[in-house]
């Protein structure tokens, strides 16, 4: 039977490695479905609730196995609903292929339903965007995608004519036989910088007193080398969000995140160090950073482009995380004197105490999410999956969540957008079955795409998604009170039982408001084979604190407080017995 132009698609990105596409089925896609339907022993159709949803899948799903994520949506608003999960991939360099659907090629330009010009849509977001205008091109287009999204690590989009879907092409390729003269097979680059350059940065690093190394997401599957080159040059390893799973929490060198929702030590590191390796990082926060002068830099990205991006560095190494580390270590010579190491140590054994006071406290008072995150880090496998949401939650599970053995952690780093957790924790164990996959979710987050827990029970995919239910947009309201110094406004959240919608989904859920039920219901949860949801009512004055707190912070708060800040008292009073219990 001859092939249509979709069928030709469908094999065409099966042999590029895909084998699992997101989506929600629609008139403007109906013939690239019927060639997935006829390939459920190759490809796997996850349907979604939501196509915002289906891109955050796609995107986690090439965050946690490197392979290529694939969403699909049909014409119009089908499409529209992809672009927050797509600029998710794009900010975080995740290689997704996004397929749409389009209005009849001869209808193009009459305002027909749905009509909207998909490529001039989707420009900003993908970097290769192209329409199907001939469908003896489609399998040169579906080549050409693959390998440009995975080559540059980012989005690429085909939109393809309904009624071109259907068509039997005349021959099987275009024109220029593409599939004679290239090949559906990538593998990742692992170049390295000349050796000139390594001995440069080295002499740098050689020189330093006080240096200090960043990693990031780049620097996954580096980890080794990381630590290598770090016990060598005797220097704290600081680590971006996207980057907590380089190094697991509790090694001696590892001094945790950076920024708001970092650690002391890690900040403190950043004041004092003479020279900054940064290697797969483009961290953006660039006032944690030493200042421009205080110290020399070198950093080590496979992208050009990214070397000096945020910090003025003295030697750029363009090349592999992994081999170029490992290259740059060998010319490093191994420091005797740790004095900013020494002093990095001591303050991570009075931070981990913090931590852990933090992350038992209970008595009489409401719950505080610090807690549950330090629960959840006791019971997890050693392999788990965690994906968490954007928002105050960001913070209690960067810091009181030890990252440890194979685990393995993702969120939306640069984008920073509210809803991906779930999404996320489903891709997760789509990828990984046989692993623990955990959502750690707000409830303004959760809310957004609650809906795919819908998708969870469908496929029978047991997630545990931990949801804090604070009933406020905690983020924003602290932001208006300690970057504004104004009252909240607008952040009060009407909440359902989270715990009653899992039953009502089909799934299991419980609801805990009394500390001494945080363990058990987790354990629970992570034993129930189901999917689940865990709703815990928490504190909702407990604040962000920042790692080191400034005037200008503090004059803020205060001034909210002054306007009349809505339960001003309370929020005092928490501040107040939270610093008292650490005094303690």
């Amino acid at each position: 039977m001859a092939e249509t132009a979709a069928d030709i698609l469908v094999e065409s990105i099966i042999d590029w490695g895909v084998d699992t596409v997101f989506g929600l089925p629609g008139d403007g896609i109906n013939g690239i479905m019927e060639a997935l339907r006829t390939r459920q022993d190759k490809m796997r159709f996850i349907q979604v609730r939501h196509e915002e949803a289906a891109a955050f899948m796609a995107c986690a799903y090439a965050k946690y196995t490197g392979k290529l994520g694939c969403c699909l949506a049909t014409s119009g608003p089908g499409g529209i609903h992809l672009l927050n999960g797509l600029y998710d991939a794009k900010l975080d360099q995740a290689p997704v292929l996004a397929l749409t659907g389009q209005t009849y090629s001869d209808l193009k330009g009459s305002n027909f339903q749905q009509e909207v010009n998909m490529a001039r849509l989707f420009d900003d977001v993908a970097v290769y965007n192209q329409e199907v205008i001939n469908p003896n091109q489609v399998e040169m287009l579906a080549d050409e995608a693959c390998r440009h999204a995975l080559n540059h690590r980012g989005v690429a989009h085909i939109t393809f004519p309904v009624d071109y879907q259907e068509v039997k092409p005349s021959g099987k390729g275009s024109m220029h036989k593409r599939k004679v003269a290239t090949t559906s097979r990538w593998t990742p680059s692992h170049a390295c910088p000349p050796e000139p350059e390594l001995k440069q940065a080295a002499e740098i690093l050689n020189k330093a007193k006080n240096p200090v190394v960043l990693v990031g997401q780049g620097a996954r599957g580096a980890g080794v080398e990381v630590i290598e080159i770090a016990e060598k040059l005797g220097a704290p390893i600081v680590k971006a969000l996207l980057g907590k799973e380089v190094v697991p929490d509790d090694h001696p060198l590892c001094t945790g995140g950076l920024g708001l929702l970092g650690t002391t030590p890690s900040v403190e590191a950043m004041e004092e160090c003479d020279a900054l390796l940064i290697i797969g990082s483009s961290f953006p926060y660039m006032e944690y950073l030493p200042k421009p002068g205080d110290a020399k830099g070198v950093q080590i990205d496979d992208k050009a482009d990214r070397i000096g991006l945020r910090f003025p560095v003295d030697v750029g190494l363009v090349g592999d995380a992994k081999a170029t580390t490992a290259a740059l270590s060998s010319f490093i010579k191994r420091k005797r004197k740790h004095k900013l190491l020494d002093k990095a140590q001591k303050g991570m054994k009075d931070w981990w105490k913090l931590m852990a006071n933090q992350g038992t406290a209970g008595g009489d008072g409401p719950i505080k999410p610090q807690r549950v995150a330090w629960e959840l880090s006791q019971l997890a496998s050693d392999d788990a999956i965690i994906s968490t949401d954007s928002g105050t939650i960001t913070t209690w599970i960067a810091r009181h969540f030890k990252m440890r053995g194979t685990q393995k952690f993702s969120c939306s780093g640069n984008l920073a957008t509210m809803a991906p957790g779930l999404p996320y924790a489903i891709a997760a164990k789509l990828a990984f079955p046989e692993r623990q996959s955990i959502a750690f979710v707000g409830d303004g987050g959760f809310t957004m795409l609650m809906g795919e827990f819908l998708t969870a029970v469908k496929y029978n995919l047991p997630i545990v998604v931990v949801i804090i239910k604070n009933n406020t947009l905690g983020q924003i309201k602290w932001e208006q009170i300690v970057f504004l110094g104004n009252p909240e406004y607008g952040c009060e959240l009407h909440n359902p039982s989270f715990a009653k919608y899992a039953d009502a989904c089909g799934g299991l859920g419980w609801t805990v408001e009394k500390p001494e039920e945080i363990r058990p219901t987790l354990q629970h949860a992570l034993s129930s084979g189901k999917p689940a949801i865990v709703e815990v009512v928490v504190d909702p004055f407990e604040p962000p604190m920042p790692p080191k707190v400034t005037a200008k912070q503090a004059l803020h708060f205060a001034e909210a407080l002054a306007k009349g800040q809505p339960s001003g008292g309370k929020i005092a009073l928490t501040l107040f017995r939270d610093k008292l219990n650490e005094l303690i």
